[in-house]
């Protein structure tokens, strides 16, 4: 397993638990804020999503070669941008408000796009 691999699986699992943690953060501290527990409800629920994205991702990697392995190392530095692109926002809405850098949110969704249609990429590209 190379260092990217491992690298991706360490940042996979913090963000896991990080999703569990902000649901539970959500539930118990922001339950009186029903829009703010919404924001951190669909913010964990694409980074839980992305972060076991990542470890397919690398289960994958080691059955691809060339131009396959390029797209899916695409799709997973995509995955690693939008977490904190789009989850961060939306956690930072539900505690301290919008961010002063506008379209984080929107560009953090354009990114777990794109790692989708690069994962697609990789899989019409693989050989077999």
């Amino acid at each position: 397993m190379g260092v990217i691999d491992r690298i991706w699986i360490v940042f996979a699992a913090l963000n896991g638990a990080m999703a569990v943690g902000t649901g539970a953060y959500a539930s118990h501290a922001l339950a009186a804020e029903p829009q703010a527990q919404e924001w951190f409800r669909i913010a964990g629920q694409y980074q839980m999503a992305h972060a076991l994205a990542l470890i397919l991702l690398v289960a994958l990697g080691g059955r691809m070669n060339g131009n396959g392995r390029l797209a899916l190392r695409i799709a997973g530095w995509l995955f690693v941008a939008g977490i904190p692109l789009f989850c961060g926002t939306l956690y930072a809405l539900g505690t301290v408000g919008p961010l002063p850098v506008p379209m984080t949110a929107p560009a953090g969704g354009w990114c777990f796009m794109l790692g989708w249609v690069a994962l697609a990429a990789a899989a019409l590209r693989a050989r077999g």
